[in-house]
């Protein structure tokens, strides 16, 4: 049954009019838009039992504590205002009048678009309610990155998604899907992308948080998703500004482990070349879905639940690990760009450059492709580290020495192994090409 789309004020006044449903809305650092919304709807007197926004930082940090690292735009706040809102909540309303209520408290901290547009619009967004009046709370929370070209569009943005998340807390909390795929109702395509979600609480208990965010690869809310070795969804920024990174590439498919003895050979050769501090090194698995989802396939086709079991047992070998979509080595390197990294290195298969540099497995139009990947590849600081097979047919072990690449391609290709762009993994073991 196709699932029936309420506008956002039909959402807000649903609420409004649920005498069951009541809390608070704490705002930071785009106006109070999503109260406004329930205010606007109409009957919000039985709602809403306090707004607040708290914009200086001595007044935020009075009530909410401050923040170690500075930053007022992040997760640890967001998780302050909500916890300190949720617990004024049953600290002052009791007694009969609150008894079958099921509280909750909204709050987000955001950075919109500034007056020379040269900031990186985002923010963090969540609630925590109960299910039953007097229950344990649950908690929902995710982080957006704000699209629009224009404050005002974001502003109005983050008053929808706000609105959709409250309704989705209290009417598809049992429906994990729908509860995602509601955070984007009303909102136009291209304006908002969902990077990171969590969920938590009694109501929550079965939830896979990493199977959340592979849905909103899946959803197109997001390109990746980046969990830490514990499997806890992280903000990418957070795990790799201005650290070095070795990536390694494995598909959703692939039925063995990686080859970790080829990765650490990959591993060392960055250090040593691109004089890494072990500090600053950050080193991921990366679990690609591309060959998953194709045209044809539809979300129920895709076994997210398999993905999802991959990745989870990539984070027991104790590395990092980013689930995405990007078929191209260039889409990686543009999504790690925003990031911020020192530097990147891209472990891979020879093989996928063997396919990248022959014409034959492209159009017409190869000569503009590869110079767009070759610019988006390697304009960010990326070096690629092949690693070789071995061709079965010939029996002979294939490095970029002996790849073959056609003609139109070679210049572009021999101009990026003449200025270590592309290098091959050194010092590997006959075993370890075998099991490539």
């Amino acid at each position: 049954m196709e699932r029936e789309i309420l506008d956002t004020k039909r959402k807000a006044l649903k609420i409004n009019l649920n005498p069951k449903i009541y809390g608070t809305f704490a705002e930071i650092g785009a106006g109070q838009e999503v109260a406004r919304n329930f205010f606007t709807a109409g009957a919000a007197s039985g709602t809403v039992a306090k707004t607040m926004s708290a914009y200086d930082m001595t007044f935020s940090d009075a009530i909410y504590g401050a923040e170690p690292s500075g930053r007022y735009v992040s997760q640890s706040r967001l998780l302050k205002m909500i916890n300190h809102e949720f617990s004024l909540l049953t600290e002052r309303l009791s007694g009969e009048k609150y008894e079958e209520r099921t509280f909750f408290a909204f709050a987000d901290t955001v950075t919109t678009l500034n007056y020379n547009k040269s900031n990186d619009p985002h923010g963090w967004i969540g609630v925590r309610f109960q299910a039953e009046p007097g229950g344990e709370p649950n908690e929902i929370f995710f982080h957006v990155r704000l699209l629009d070209t224009d404050a005002a569009l974001q502003q109005n943005v983050l008053g929808i998604i706000g609105v959709n998340l409250v309704y989705a807390a209290y009417y598809y909390h049992h429906d994990r899907k729908a509860m995602i795929e509601s955070l984007a109702d009303n909102l136009t395509v291209g304006s908002v992308e969902i990077d990171l979600i969590s969920v938590n609480g009694p109501i929550f208990k079965d939830a896979d948080n990493i199977l959340l965010n592979l849905y909103l690869i899946v959803k197109d809310f997001s390109d990746a998703a980046i969990f830490d070795a514990t499997g806890k969804p992280c903000l990418p920024k957070d795990l790799l500004y201005k650290k070095d990174i070795m990536i390694l590439r494995t598909k959703y498919a692939q039925k063995s482990n990686p080859n970790f003895s080829m990765l650490n050979k990959a591993v060392d050769q960055f250090v040593r070349t691109e004089n890494v501090q072990e500090d600053n090194l950050s080193v991921l698995i990366e679990v690609l879905m591309s060959n998953v989802l194709s045209a044809d396939d539809t979300t129920e086709d895709i076994d997210l639940r398999a993905v999802a079991k991959r990745a989870e047992e990539m984070c027991k070998t104790g590395n990092k690990v980013i689930v995405s979509n990007f078929a191209r080595h260039n889409k990686l390197a543009k999504y790690l760009d925003r990031c911020r990294p020192k530097s990147v290195g891209i472990s891979t298969n020879i093989n996928n450059l063997k396919f990248v540099f022959n014409s034959g497995n492209f159009g017409e139009n190869y000569s503009s492709m590869l110079l767009s990947y070759v610019s988006d590849m390697f304009s960010k600081n990326v070096k690629l580290f092949a690693y070789p097979f071995l061709d079965k047919k010939t029996n002979e072990v294939i490095t970029s020495a002996n790849m073959p690449v056609t003609p139109d391609a070679r210049p572009l290709f021999d101009f990026l192994i003449i200025n270590g762009y592309i290098t091959d993994i050194e010092d590997y073991s006959e075993s370890d090409v075998k099991t490539v």
